[in-house]
């Protein structure tokens, strides 16, 4: 395995369709073009790549030195009180594992799940043995080569604190934490402010995991705003309220010759046409001065884009009144004029008709 960190992002950012990309034979010129070496594959709605296109993918990626791997679908619930949910956690695996073969990767990142009206305890004790099947089955299936990566969570009722991820990677040595260090800090009420709170949690992984995975680990990036109950929503790396910081971090890894694979989640609406976030991190760990304008979305696209999920469609709305609009146009873009701030029960009366004619727009 390289020695070299490698940085991408994880999923698509709307750069990439304002660049005049369309297709996923774009992702790896795209990628490319800012000098990234990994991608992460989003399938949380799902896995649907057919296999014959994530083969061209993973070939075009390959030219170019783009490591992929492949995000599992969110419903993935190891600890649920239900086994037949535990057992279809196990087959989004293994399609998610069936994936990431065609594509030429080995690394498959999942959600374990909530503790639901159990004891935390009792939660990870469920996911524990939904971890074993998995492995199990994941062999059974010739996938033994596939990295299982369970990762940190951002909600406090959520499993995945660290040392609930460092327990399940401790069921088999090819399992590996992914760390997504804004989850982190989102679940403790911003506990991650500096250098000394970063060099805990490496350390941590060093002491529990003791092998190669303490460093070459997966990783999520982003700033991410909390509330009581932790996650509330991605930022982008212009929205300063919120953390963490990522130079600290950056500098650490450089210090300490840590070579993980460290995507950049993009905030939920960063803005069309906004550059990639990614290289800012890159030029963290080298040394350079990296940049990146972006801006947080205005509250009307916030509202419309947290009350327009129907059906498993997802609508994002911009809105213009008079001659103000706004430039938020993160998908296909349908206008409600004379509105600028409208109540939740007006969205309500309109969300049905708008989310079947406004289907979310999927690259694959």
């Amino acid at each position: 395995m390289s020695d070299t960190p490698r940085f991408g992002a994880a999923g698509l950012s709307d750069s990439f369709a304002a660049g005049g990309y369309k297709s996923p034979r774009d992702i790896a010129a795209y990628h490319a073009g800012f000098g990234l070496t990994a991608f992460e594959v989003q399938c949380g709605r799902g896995v649907r790549m057919p296999h014959d296109k994530a083969a061209v993918l993973g070939a075009q990626c390959a030219q170019v030195n783009i490591a992929l791997s492949v995000h599992a679908p969110y419903y993935i619930s190891m600890s649920s009180l239900e086994e037949d949910k535990r057992l279809h956690s196990v087959d989004y695996l293994l399609q998610s594992c069936a994936l990431v073969k065609a594509l030429g990767g080995r690394r498959v990142i999942f959600h374990a799940g909530s503790c639901g009206k159990q004891s935390r305890e009792a939660a990870l004790e469920k996911a524990l043995d939904t971890m074993r099947r998995a492995v199990e089955a994941v062999d059974e299936a010739g996938y033994g080569d596939c990295i299982l990566c369970p990762e940190t969570m951002g909600k406090v009722n959520q499993l995945g604190t660290l040392d609930e991820v460092l327990a399940l990677c401790g069921v088999d040595s090819r399992i590996t934490p992914c760390i997504d260090f804004g989850h982190l800090y989102a679940r403790t009420h911003g506990g991650i402010t500096g250098r000394e709170d970063y060099a805990a949690i490496l350390d941590r992984m060093a002491e529990v995991l003791g092998d190669d995975r303490a460093v070459h680990f997966h990783a999520h990036f982003s700033r991410i705003e909390y509330t009581a109950g932790g996650e509330k929503c991605h930022l982008t790396f212009a929205d300063t309220q919120f953390g963490p910081p990522h130079q600290p971090l950056m500098q650490l890894l450089k210090e300490r010759q840590l070579a993980p694979h460290h995507h950049l989640r993009v905030g939920r609406h960063p803005g069309r046409g906004r550059p990639h976030p990614a290289p800012c991190l890159r030029a963290g760990l080298t040394g350079s001065e990296g940049t990146l304008s972006a801006r947080r979305p205005c509250r009307s696209a916030r509202i419309l884009q947290k009350t327009t999920v129907s059906r498993g469609f997802l609508t994002k709305i911009p809105l213009k009144s008079g001659r103000r609009a706004c430039n938020c146009k993160p998908f296909r873009v349908k206008y409600i004029t004379g509105m600028l701030y409208p109540t939740l029960s007006h969205m309500e009366e309109l969300k049905y008709d708008l989310c079947r004619r406004v289907p979310q727009r999927r690259y694959f």
